[in-house]
């Protein structure tokens, strides 16, 4: 009789179905290309492209970040939070079991109570050593779908890690990329600031043996002053620049070295890539669809509340007043039986969470839409700014070589008394502004990159991971 309840509980078991839907990724309609192509991409997406840049420091300082930051370490910590998470909540697919024991000595009153039989002692001990045992049957696929979506749920939670890891490098690269153009302004404004300095002592000179006017004086002293004004202004961004970084690398305050100048930096190239790659390659794009299984899941755990939920529980143990007697065949004890609970009215609670869970799974399909819209956005964004900046550079370029011929020829018209000295004035500042503004743009050039490589996402993103797989083994 046992053998056949047994073999009956295991046909409802391997007969049970899962209420709820099955998770299937939505179709989503992408651009078939990019509107703007690089012939000459290579595919690059997958390799750790800040080496391009051929600086071993900016190499050493984005290890050293993959190890030391403080955000990428509790991002890994949130992940080992959802492990546990996710084995408590597969824990429910299995029997439950727990064993307990008891030992002590009780006395039953005997005032006003029918009297003790000679053969029982009072006080006496007691003992007693038992297992428990309970296993809810999953005909439903209530606790299956729970599993699913915890699992989701886990994965999430690394595609959260790897997409910090991703913002990350490139914050790292965009800051040591701005914190090298800031040092490039820094050398045009001190260079322009010593020319001037030149010039102001030249003028100061024949000011005093009577050959030039205060007026004219006062203008070379004004452009000297200029831009003595810009190198503070600019050294103080570089602070800032500095501070940054060192938050993103773990640590305190100050200085950060340097290697190789903007100008010699080598750019990277475009990396190669369709827009449909987007949907395997960025990890916000993949946390967002985990969480549209997790959610999807959940319609099918608030579903199963309709139907009835059933359950094993027992036990198996020894109980004796002895204990030399405690675990001989009279002393055994066992109990079990069979549970089931069905919802027969509730007021609409069922209903309303199964309402709820769907509303839910709405939000994170257009949560997940959403996302891969805007990463297709911020790969156009990047691919335009990239192109258009180096058009841009080239023009300023081009600009900074008339400036600089400009300021010659003034300064050989003013040296042969053909015109005044405010025209020399005029080019140099005008060289002055456009050589920093080249410098900025030589900047937003590379940062356009960066931003190229980090809205593509890509395998990178793996081999980025294995810096702070190595350094956690190091610290193990």
């Amino acid at each position: 009789m046992n053998k056949a309840i047994f073999s009956l509980w295991m046909v409802f078991l391997l007969a049970g179905c899962m209420i709820g839907p099955d998770y299937k990724r939505p179709a989503i309609e992408s651009p078939q290309a990019w509107r703007i192509e690089e012939r000459a991409a290579q595919e690059t997406a997958n390799t750790p492209w800040w080496h391009q840049f051929n600086d071993p420091v900016l190499n050493a300082l984005i290890d050293e970040a993959l190890k030391q930051n403080l955000d990428l370490k509790i991002a890994t910590a949130r992940i080992e939070e959802y492990v546990g998470w996710y084995w408590r909540g597969r824990s429910g697919l299995f029997p439950h079991i727990w064993g307990n024991a008891d030992a002590g000595r009780s006395r039953a009153t005997q005032e006003g109570a029918a009297p003790l039989s000679p053969s029982v002692e009072n006080p006496a001990d007691f003992y007693q050593g038992v297992f428990n045992g309970s296993w809810e049957i999953d005909l439903w696929g209530k606790l299956r779908r729970a599993t699913e979506a915890a699992r989701a749920d886990l994965l999430s939670t690394e595609e959260a890690r790897q997409a910090v890891i991703l913002s990350l490098v490139s914050a790292v690269a965009n800051g040591y990329i701005s914190l090298r153009d800031l040092d490039k302004q820094r050398e045009i404004a001190v260079r322009t600031a010593k020319v001037r300095e030149d010039a102001y002592k030249l003028f100061k000179q024949r000011f005093e043996g009577g050959v030039i006017s205060e007026l004219e004086l006062n203008q070379v002293k004004s452009e000297y002053e200029q831009a003595l004004a810009t190198i503070p202004q600019i050294e103080k961004q570089i602070s800032f620049q500095e501070n940054a970084l060192n938050q993103l690398l773990g640590r305190n305050p100050g200085s950060i070295t340097r290697g190789k100048s903007i100008d010699e930096l080598i750019l990277p190239v475009v990396p190669a890539g369709l827009p449909s790659d987007l949907l395997e390659k960025r990890p916000d794009i993949r946390q967002a669809e985990q969480g549209l299984v997790a959610a999807n899941a959940r319609i099918g755990v608030a579903r199963a509340q309709y139907f009835p939920s059933i359950s094993l529980t027992g036990f198996f143990g020894w109980s004796s007043s002895d204990l030399s007697d405690l675990f001989t065949g009279p002393a055994k004890v066992w109990s079990w039986s069979g549970n089931i609970t069905a919802p027969i009215f509730l007021g609409g609670a069922i209903r309303g969470q199964v309402k709820a869970m769907e509303a839910i799974q709405q939000q994170a399909l257009f949560s997940y839409q959403s996302t891969i819209q805007t990463a297709f956005r911020e790969v156009e964004d990047a691919l335009v700014d990239q192109r258009r900046t180096r058009e841009q550079l080239a023009a300023q370029q081009r600009q900074v070589d008339s400036l600089r011929e400009y300021t010659r020829f003034a300064n050989l018209r003013y040296e042969n008394g053909l015109t005044s000295y405010l025209e020399v004035l005029d080019a140099e500042r005008s060289l002055f502004s456009a050589e920093l503004s080249y410098a900025q743009t030589q900047g937003v050039l590379f940062g356009a990159l960066v931003n190229l490589y980090k809205a593509m996402g890509g395998g990178w993103v793996v081999e980025a991971d294995k810096l702070t797989a190595s350094s956690s083994k190091q610290n193990q």
